[in-house]
């Protein structure tokens, strides 16, 4: 009889008492938290249409089934064997996109659609994971060690959220930037020069907001670019420069590349009340809704706001306001917090991912969930502006939730094979 080494014993008593507990190893925070919001947006869009028949709740249960099918698959799949792909499905991708402008149905002011036997696709959501995956790559083998290092990060996310604004998608286009900034600074980008990026957008808020804010905002920015930046005269007035551009031309844009109800969803956040029945409704309605439901809630298919359709688009970006007024505090807080876990478990995977590639894909799709999570949430509550974006898990969208489920098997496969793994779904 041949006996087994003792790690080889330990192997095949660890896989026998797998067998015997089968779910021993499941990863509860990653399946668990999205499947518990699944199941319970699924209540709360059916409770959205109790007088109207715009959404059929249940195939937002069907479709989080076959996104959680597609999940598993890939949770199975290797990221090497991706990256093979990363052109041709950058190159769909922005086909995709491309599409969407000369065949796409409109609907809500953006032309955002692709109608595919019968079934509408939003290629702008599927665009977020491709230019992920291609991101992870170019930065995993190019570091930003210069700023001409920028170069190519900064083309790959370009062009799709170029494609995504002029749908015009603001929303989704935010989410580009926000997944750029994020993946730049873990793999190794300065946080000054993270600032640095982001103080265009500073500047052109504050000049047609606060404009004297410029007048100490400018210098700061030049004095950041002179200490953190090699050519540092040419960096400075680089950095001085584009401050000033921006100031000088959000003005005109304002008017000019906006449209009305853009600059509304924009700016009416701040005072609904200039137009209670208009782009204002939105606002006003959802936080009286989220504010009604006080600490415990109307209970579920309960609530008269929700009933009675007060709020427009509730099963989809207000979702957040249905959940609120049924569920109350108690039921938004546990939301918030399995959205905090679950990007806790996701840096988790990120840290204990085997290579660079690897964990940067989980730090972007991490940062396209919660950025769409913060965003959305403060929406709904008045602490932001009206941008489309959908709360993921919880609205109403064929094509962000299998882009989300897609999303979470990625970052399974990752924690399947990382260091020190126990071999987890």
């Amino acid at each position: 009889m041949v006996t087994l080494p003792r790690r080889n014993r330990g192997l095949f008593s660890a896989g026998g008492a797998a067998r015997r507990r089968p779910l021993a190893n499941v990863d509860w925070f990653l399946w668990g938290i999205p499947l518990a919001m699944v199941l319970v947006a699924g209540v709360l869009i059916a409770s959205t249409q109790r007088q109207a028949n715009y959404a059929d709740w249940y195939q937002h249960w069907i479709t989080g089934a076959v996104g959680m099918v597609v999940a598993l698959l890939l949770a199975r799949l290797p990221l090497e064997r991706l990256l093979p792909w990363k052109w041709p499905v950058f190159a769909v991708m922005v086909a995709s996109l491309i599409a969407v402008r000369v065949v796409g149905v409109s609907a809500l002011g953006a032309q955002s659609w692709i109608n595919i036997g019968g079934f509408y696709v939003q290629p702008s959501e599927f665009a977020k994971l491709g230019a992920i995956l291609l991101l992870a790559d170019v930065l995993a083998r190019h570091p930003v060690e210069r700023p001409v290092d920028l170069i190519r990060p900064v083309a790959v996310i370009g062009l799709p959220w170029l494609l995504v604004f002029i749908q015009p998608d603001l929303g989704s286009s935010l989410v580009f930037g926000a997944v750029l900034l994020v993946m730049l600074f873990w793999a190794g980008m300065p946080a000054a020069w993270v600032v640095l990026l982001l103080s265009p957008l500073v500047s052109a808020i504050a000049s047609g907001t606060v404009p004297w804010l410029l007048i100490g905002w400018i210098p700061l920015m030049g004095w950041l670019a002179w200490t953190s930046l090699p050519w540092k005269r040419v960096m400075l007035a680089v950095a001085v420069g584009v401050q000033a551009l921006f100031a000088v031309l959000t003005p005109w844009l304002w008017e000019h590349g906006l449209r009305p109800h853009q600059r509304d969803r924009l700016t009416l956040f701040l005072d609904p009340g200039q137009d209670p029945l208009g782009g204002g409704y939105h606002l006003l309605q959802s936080t009286v809704g989220i504010g009604s439901g006080q600490l415990w809630g109307t209970g579920l298919m309960q609530g008269s706001l929700t009933k009675l359709r007060f709020i427009p688009e509730q099963h989809t970006d207000f979702i957040f306001s249905a959940l609120g007024e049924e569920t109350g505090f108690i039921g938004s807080a546990l939301v918030v917090a399995g959205f905090v876990l679950l990007m806790w478990r996701l840096l988790q995977i990120a840290g204990k991912a085997r290579t660079d590639y690897e964990s940067l894909v989980v730090v972007g799709i991490g940062a396209m969930l919660m950025f769409q999570v913060v965003v959305n949430i403060n929406m709904t509550i008045g602490l932001g502006p009206i941008t489309g974006i959908p709360l993921p898990f919880l609205s109403y969208g064929r094509s962000a939730m299998l882009m989300n489920f897609m999303a979470l098997g990625l970052c399974a496969s990752v924690a399947r094979r990382g260091r020190a793994s126990p071999n987890r779904w």
